[in-house]
């Protein structure tokens, strides 16, 4: 009867440590994506550049500091902004056509 309370005590720590690991994983998957996009990258403005390089460091810094929630947000944000830039409507207004 203890091996059976134990075992089930062991999945429930288990069940409950798992999102932690997923935020973690999240978090350096994000800072990784930014890393191969950045080095591909091509031509973006310098201001864009700037801002994008500040947010990065913003969400190393909160990677460094076990915030991952925060690293989560923000290396998003820049997932969203790089992909955006990539795709040409970096700016606002639309296509124009």
């Amino acid at each position: 009867m203890k091996g059976t309370a134990l075992s089930a005590l062991f999945a429930a720590a288990t069940l409950l440590a798992s999102p932690v690991f997923a935020a973690d994983d999240l978090c350096a998957l994000n800072m990784q994506k930014i890393d191969d996009a950045m080095a591909t990258a091509g031509a973006t403005s310098e201001g864009l550049d700037k801002a994008l390089n500040e947010d990065v460091d913003k969400a190393k810094a909160a990677q460094k500091a076990g915030d991952t929630k925060e690293c989560i947000a923000i290396s998003t944000k820049v997932l969203q902004r790089l992909d955006k830039t990539d795709k040409g409507s970096g700016t606002a207004g639309g296509s124009g056509s």
